[in-house]
């Protein structure tokens, strides 16, 4: 039909003549409300951008003098953190005397960020000397931690039945 006829129709009927497809021969149109079209969009762009999961930056700071217990407890957290879709900045900060140790405490850098790897992350940035930090960036690596997620409730249920067992056996010697 001519356009002045679609118009025409799409006046009638108090809606919108939409161009859908401008490069078809003749070009496509709909007769649609296109504020409701519009609304609708928004509404469904909205929805999917919650969805998305967004990946924020942790930063962990520690010193080259770090104690074991206390470096256990700061990768517990970026171990968290990765397993929660963040990318981790490592940062290791030198001060005073410590200054004269940077290639023990790079060395030291390097082997932690070597076990927080194996564990499951990828290193975005490699460790670099910035003035008086070191720093790397770790992101998750998904393939990896969802094999240990896996591994980790298997064992949890395995634990949950042995103590079902050991209570049932109990209750049978009583």
């Amino acid at each position: 039909m001519s356009l002045d006829q679609a118009r025409k129709i799409a006046a009638d009927e108090g809606m919108d003549l939409v161009e859908v497809s401008p490069n078809a021969k003749p070009p496509v149109v709909k007769i649609i409300d296109y504020g409701k079209f519009k609304y609708d969009q928004q509404k469904k762009a909205n929805e999917a951008k919650k969805k998305q999961a967004q990946a924020q930056l942790k930063e962990i700071q520690m010193r080259p003098n770090i104690e074991a217990h206390d470096l256990e407890t700061k990768l517990k957290r970026v171990y968290r953190f990765l397993e929660g879709g963040d990318k981790v900045k490592m940062v290791m900060q030198f001060r005073g005397r410590e200054m004269a140790y940077r290639d023990a405490g790079l060395e030291k850098f390097k082997e932690i960020l070597s076990g927080i790897c194996d564990y499951g992350a990828v290193e975005e940035s490699q460790a670099k000397l910035m003035g008086n930090r070191i720093i790397s960036i770790l992101a998750p690596n998904k393939k990896e931690l969802d094999k240990r997620a896996k591994e980790r409730k298997r064992l949890e249920k395995l634990e949950k039945k042995e103590a079902e067992a050991q209570a049932k056996e109990e209750e049978a010697s009583s």
